[in-house]
């Protein structure tokens, strides 16, 4: 890890308080925030997987790996990197989900949409979508991917509602 990363990881987390019962009963609410977003998958064991992927994105582990996610939970990594990598599954519905979800708790009449493009740095050009674009975080223009933001905003909160990758031209064609 990158010794500036490291160095800021600290300072963060000496200066992060959390406050008392924040965490009282997470990892139930977490098991019931999943459900509609679980609920389309057709077997009980996809639903157990999405829950304890889901728990294991928002561990501590320092590693988000299947592996290291299914051995979290106790199981054999096989089951998890199957769910990740081979089981069929379409994003859609639970994009439509959490979009109805964010219109309920925080949706306002004069609430706006915000789309927001931005750029993460790449050392080669393997990475699906990598291009050589202007990179604002690098302040030049560079090989990096492009990621593009919808947001909802209103006067109770914002809300991530969706992420695409940016595809370049040259991407769109078949390799």
């Amino acid at each position: 890890m990158d010794d500036r990363f490291t160095a800021r990881r600290r300072e963060m987390m000496a200066e992060t308080e959390l406050p008392a019962g924040v965490t009282t009963g997470l990892l139930e609410r977490l098991r019931s925030f999943v459900v509609p977003f679980a609920a389309s998958l057709s077997e009980p064991v996809q639903r157990t997987h999405t829950r304890e992927y889901v728990s294991g994105l928002l561990s501590p582990l320092e590693r988000k790996t299947g592996e290291a996610i299914a051995y979290l939970h106790e199981h054999e990594r096989q089951g998890m990197q199957k769910f990740m990598g081979h089981v069929p599954w379409d994003h859609r519905p639970r994009i439509a989900v959490l979009a109805e979800q964010v219109s309920q708790t925080i949706g306002e009449p004069d609430g706006v949409i915000v789309f927001d493009p931005s750029g993460f740095a790449k050392k080669g050009t393997n990475s699906v979508g990598v291009a050589r674009p202007w990179c604002g975080r690098q302040g030049k223009i560079d090989n990096c991917q492009v990621g593009v933001y919808l947001g909802y905003v209103s006067r109770r909160d914002p809300a991530l509602v969706d992420v695409r990758l940016y595809l370049p031209e040259a991407w769109t064609r078949d390799r």
